[in-house]
């Protein structure tokens, strides 16, 4: 094998420093080396080479014209070297890497972004994929691998011995509507007050779909007649600001919908009855591989629960 295809950092870093200082002796002190290894290395290398890189002066030595051209291409090895150590090691310490997060929407809102947002102040180069999804979506992408953790409910019948599973909490639903809504500020309304209005609510099985039937089946009450289905946002967005149409959606969605600065004259209903839905967890592979900075982020969401 060659000198050139054996070549380590020191063997570079020794060329340079020689370069810089002028002096064997320097060099070899600056890089805690004995004067005869440093002298034993620059002979190899040289040989390899099969031309001197420094002149041996009275005084010093200085490079070669050949040896001008080594340092030029010896300094930009370093400068990746120094790259790829401190990217490794902010790897190790979790201050930089790839995240990917699955989650339902509710939970994106009140801990994904807000834990991202802290740990980015300390540790700006990690990058973070989000993905939101039903939770069925969610555990079959954690467990091919898509996703380094998710925030999701359970599946009925769903094996969890090889999962880690951290309880979140409950999801409450809040009945979004324009602010020009006819019960917009009128104090709690029951559920049969809301029979005769417009609704835009998710598919049948989405769980709070699921939610808002079970309040409606437990007060005794019909089903709403006038419903559109959509798991779209937008869907949503539009038929309510058109006219007096209730959407049902996660009370953070209601929160960041209805924020100050929005601009999007939305408000959300008070209800005589509470509607939640089950509960979601933080949910990972006991079995996967991880990075320092899945770890970080997987933690400063559970520090927000």
């Amino acid at each position: 094998m060659s000198l050139l295809a054996r070549l380590k950092p020191l063997h570079l870093r020794l060329l340079v420093a020689i370069s810089e200082h002028g002096k064997l002796q320097r060099a070899a002190e600056l890089l805690a080396i004995s004067q005869p290894a440093a002298s034993r290395i620059l002979a190899e290398i040289e040989e390899t080479l099969g031309t001197p890189v420094f002149e041996r002066l009275p005084r010093g030595m200085r490079p070669t014209p050949q040896g001008v051209r080594v340092l030029q291409r010896a300094s930009i090895i370093l400068v990746e070297y120094d790259a790829l150590e401190k990217d490794i090691a902010m790897a190790r310490a979790g201050l930089s890497g790839k995240v990917r997060i699955g989650a339902v929407t509710g939970p994106v809102l009140a801990y994904v972004m807000p834990a991202i947002r802290q740990i980015r102040q300390t540790a700006p180069d990690i990058e973070a994929t989000i993905h939101v999804a039903p939770s069925v979506d969610l555990i079959r992408g954690l467990e091919d691998r898509k996703f380094d953790f998710i925030i999701a409910r359970l599946p009925v019948g769903q094996e969890v011995s090889h999962l880690e599973v951290t309880p979140a909490r409950h999801e409450q639903v809040a009945l979004l509507v324009h602010q020009t809504h006819p019960l917009s500020g009128q104090g709690p309304c029951s559920l049969s007050a809301l029979l005769e209005f417009d609704w835009v609510i998710q598919e049948r099985g989405a769980p709070i779909r699921q939610a808002v039937e079970n309040a409606f089946f437990h007060a005794r009450l019909p089903l709403p007649g006038q419903i559109t289905n959509s798991s779209s946002l937008l869907v949503a967005l539009d038929m309510i600001t058109v006219g007096p149409t209730v959407a049902p959606v996660a009370q953070e969605v209601a929160n960041f919908l209805t924020g100050p600065g929005t601009g999007a004259r939305l408000t959300v209903l008070e209800t005589e009855t509470r509607i939640t839905v089950e509960p979601y967890f933080v949910i990972r592979h006991k079995h996967h591989a991880r990075s320092e900075a899945t770890t970080r982020l997987y933690r400063r969401v559970l520090e927000l629960l």
